[in-house]
Formats: structure tokens, sequence, C-alpha cells
């Protein structure tokens, strides 16, 4: 029996009113600031455009002042599933050119809805922001969405990779949500994050203070360390998103997507050597040994703009996906500060999550000194790394370059922490402290009395070195694997992280560890 015409006509009418959103003059005053609206740009995260949209036809259901005479096609909000280079990902994107895409009650539920799908599923989630707020008009009905939404965040915690872009406003309570999902990209143009605006400032504290000064893209990215990534505009946000789920597994119970070689190439890099520095107090760029190490093109750094000190990323060696947490001597002569190492503990709980294994290259001459990074709290901040590392069970390797020196040596993961494999270039230098300031501690009399003290200090150097610093002094104490040519070293770590890939490691049982927060 054939379907009621009329039927067909009514669904058609309701996707058509669905897919025109907020309507055409709304969408062609968005293409004129250069942004895609919510479907456009699902259609462009998913492979073909094609994808299964959860609630449609939602809409609210509050009666409030007036809004029952407004329509609202899936209030605000488009929720789907689709496949993202032969993956299913879970994806929503908020709808401002409907109601301003403010959240309400059935906009929450959707979301809400489709996270706990993606958990079920065990496949990753993208939240596009783009929203004015919490819909006033429901009242308490709005923040209880938001409750939700946050709640179903931490559920997914740990389970599921939860990537946010933010591609508008996204303010007050509605910044918490990406807030608390594992990595956070945002648009150069068009978007803004905060919790209070400049007018509110200014009522409570009489501070002057525009957005640009904490509310952009690059106040976040540099300044306060909110987001990962920049991305310049909508669609270089969601190519930044697809490269992110290339190096994600699809939930905490699988496997990073590696594409393992069957052999692994070992060969001389002279290259390597070339860009170690002769003096040892110049600095070594370690974006040179970065590149030299992994696949070609394949680093791909989070946070790039965020205490330069650090440089944390993901990469790929001989087709392995790993993390990298590296100290920068170009930067702050690479000590360890405050911000430094709430960037690298994140990052170290971010791939031990998802079992990606971890390579921790070493140049650090200790933590940052100074009044300001002891009354900021450099002690529980800096515990976080040693904490991160030390609960860690994905394969962890290290390799020391030159300098690594005290607490920040333990900070950088050596065997003590928990590190399968320490190796160590000739370069190296592992002491409790430079040679400089322990000749000062150790030999400050002999300095003192010395007819040359300057000739006494280049033979006492000399000797400290070999006793105290010298990697072979670890190696014959056990605490490195091998002193290793610089040149070998691409080599040498690829073969042992694929000896590491079935890693199995437990700890006792608890609830979770108590992180210095």
């Amino acid at each position: 029996m054939a379907i009621d015409q009329t039927l067909m006509d009514k669904l058609k009418a309701r996707r058509e009113e669905a897919l025109i959103g907020g309507g055409k003059e709304r969408i062609e005053k968005r293409h004129a600031k250069g942004q895609l609206t919510a479907r456009e740009r699902l259609a462009q995260f998913y492979d073909g455009g094609h994808f299964i949209e959860f609630g449609m036809h939602a809409h609210h259901s509050c009666t409030n002042f007036g809004l029952e005479k407004r329509k609202m096609p899936g209030d605000g909000v488009v929720c789907a599933t689709g496949i993202v280079d032969g993956r299913q990902v879970a994806a929503f994107a908020q709808d401002f050119t409907v109601g301003g895409g403010a959240v309400g009650a059935i906009h929450a539920k959707k979301i809400c809805d489709l996270l706990d799908f993606a958990v079920k599923a065990g496949m990753p989630v993208v939240g596009i922001n783009d929203s004015g707020g919490a819909r006033i008009q429901e009242g308490i009905e709005a923040l209880s969405g938001y409750g939700q939404i946050f709640y179903r965040n931490v559920i997914a915690s740990g389970v599921i990779p939860q990537i946010s872009i933010i591609a508008g406003p996204c303010a007050g309570g509605a910044a918490y949500s990406p807030a608390l999902t594992d990595f956070l990209i945002m648009t150069r143009a068009n978007a803004n994050m905060f919790i209070c605006g400049p007018d509110v400032i200014k009522a409570a504290t009489g501070q002057q203070a525009s957005l640009d000064q904490f509310a952009t893209a690059d106040a976040h990215a540099q300044v306060s360390g909110n987001i990962h990534l920049i991305a310049e505009d909508d669609s270089h946000a969601i190519e930044l998103a697809q490269r992110l789920l290339d190096y994600l597994p699809s939930n905490n119970l699988g496997n990073p997507p590696h594409t393992m070689n069957d052999q692994i190439t070992v060969d001389h890099d002279k290259g390597m050597l070339d860009i170690i520095p002769e003096d040892p107090k110049a600095p070594l760029d370690m974006y040179k040994v970065i590149d030299r190490l992994v696949d070609t093109d394949s680093f791909f750094e989070i946070m790039p703009d965020y205490a330069g000190n650090m440089i944390v990323g993901f990469a790929k060696l001989e087709n392995m996906v790993i993390g990298i947490v590296a100290n920068q001597p170009t930067v702050k002569a690479g000590c360890i500060d405050i911000d430094a190492s709430d960037k690298a503990a994140r990052f170290i709980r971010v791939c031990n999550i998802y079992s990606i294994p971890i390579l921790s290259l070493v140049d650090v001459p200790g933590f940052m000194p100074g009044l300001a990074q002891e009354r900021g709290g450099i002690i529980r901040h800096g515990a976080k790394m040693l904490f991160a590392w030390a609960s860690g069970t994905v394969p962890k390797i290290t390799l020391i370059c030159r300098k690594a020196y005290g607490g920040a040596y333990l900070a950088m993961c050596p065997s003590d922490l928990g590190a399968d494999f320490v190796f160590a270039w000739p370069t190296a230098e592992i002491a409790v402290m430079g040679a400089q300031g322990a000749m000062k501690v150790l030999y400050r009399k002999e300095l003192a009395e010395a007819e040359d003290p300057q000739k006494l200090e280049t033979e006492l150097r000399a000797s400290y070195s070999e006793k105290f610093s010298s990697p072979y002094q670890a190696a014959q104490n056990g605490m490195i694997t091998d002193v290793i040519d610089p040149s070998v070293s691409r080599g040498t770590l690829a073969l042992a992280f694929r000896g590491m890939m079935n890693k199995h490691e437990t700890r006792p049982p608890k609830k979770h560890g108590n992180i210095p927060l």
C-alpha cells in the first residue's frame, strides 16, 4: 500500500524547516562574517558530508515569555554521528541562527543524549560551541541543562576523546563544558570565551578591560593557557580536529591508530650531530631534534603558544603514534616553571589515558628560580609532573640530550619515575646541580685560597664532570640503559618503543590518586 502523500509532504516540510535553521537571512549574515552554519560545519567535518542526525525534530517546550510563538528548529543545536577518516565519531554544532544557539532544556538534552550514546558506543565526541549562553526565558531549567552537560563531560572524561571547537561566543557557564574536555580549538576570528564580560568586570572591580585582553583566541593561547590550538577560521578548526583524531584511539580500551612498518629502519643520521652546539652553554633547539627523530611532517604540537620552555605534542615514529614532552633551552634556558609544569603534566595524563607511548627529551638546568615562582606555588605545580609520570603506565622512554640537573631531572622522567628505557647522548650531564654551582659549594675554600682560581676551577670542573655528572657514571649505577651515538637516536628509540608495545603495568586498587591540583 502506498504511503499517504500528505504524510510525505509533511515530512518534507518538517525537514526543510529544520535544514534552514534560523532562516536564509541569518545564514547570509554568517556567511558575510566568514562563518559556516552548524550544518555546514558538520558536513565539512564528516566524510562526504554525510551524517545521521539525532533529534532533528526536537524543540523547546517552554511557554514562558511567549517563547511558544517562536519557531526553534532543532532547539538550536545539531547532533550527529558519522564517519571521519573511516572511524565513527559523534559531534554536535550549536546553531547561532536559531535563538543565538542559546542553551535550554531540550538543547541540553540533545547534547547529553549524544554524549551518553558516544560513551556506550565508544566513539570520540567533537563539540562546536557557538552560543549566546543560557536561554534566559527558561530560567533555572537552562542552568540545570548546563549542569547535566558538565556531568556527562566528566563521566566521558578518560573514556572517549572529547574535542571542543570554540567558533563563536562562549560566555559564562557555557565555557566550563569545553574546559572539561581533552582539547580546545578556538577560531581567531568571530570567537570569544570568558566568564565575566568587560561590563561585569568594571561593575565588580572598577577595572577597564577589553575582550582582546582576556577573551580572544590569542589571549587564551598565550596568557591563560585555556586553549590548545588556534584556528584561523571554521574550516581550519575542523581540519585541526580531524588531525587530532588521527593520533587518538576511539576510546580508552582501544589502541592509538598505529600503522607500524614491518621493519624498522636503523640508519646513522649524521645531521643530528650538526645541530648539537659545540659550546655547552649555547642552547640546543629541541624542535630540530624532534624533526630529525620523528616521521617527516608528523609532529603535531599542542599548546605551541603557551609556556614555550616546554614542548608537547603528538608525532609518529616509524608510523607508531607517540607523545613527546621536551624541554626547550632556547626559551628561559629550558627551565621548568609553573606554566610549563601544568602544560606537561596535563599532556602526560592525556597520553596515559589513551595508551599513547611517551618520549621525554631532556635538556633542563632546573626549576625556574624566583620569588614569583615560589609564591606562585612552583612546588605544587612541579609536583604535578612527578605525579603524572609516576602514575603513568604507558611505555615511557627518556633521552637525555644535555643538562639534567636537580629536581628538574626527576621531573623529566628518569628510571626512578618509571621510565622503561633511559638513553643518554655523550653530551649529557646528570647531576644535583651544574658544575659552576657545584664549584662554589664543594670547593669554596680551595678556590678562595688558590693562587690561580681560574686554573683551579677549570681543573676541578673537569674532575667534577667526570665523577658526578658523566652519563657513564649514571650508566655505571644502573640509572641509564645506554649511552648512544646521537646519530642512531631515531632507530634506537623506534626499536625501544616497538619492544614496549605490549607493555602491561598495574597499580594498587584505588578510586584515583590525589594529584596536587
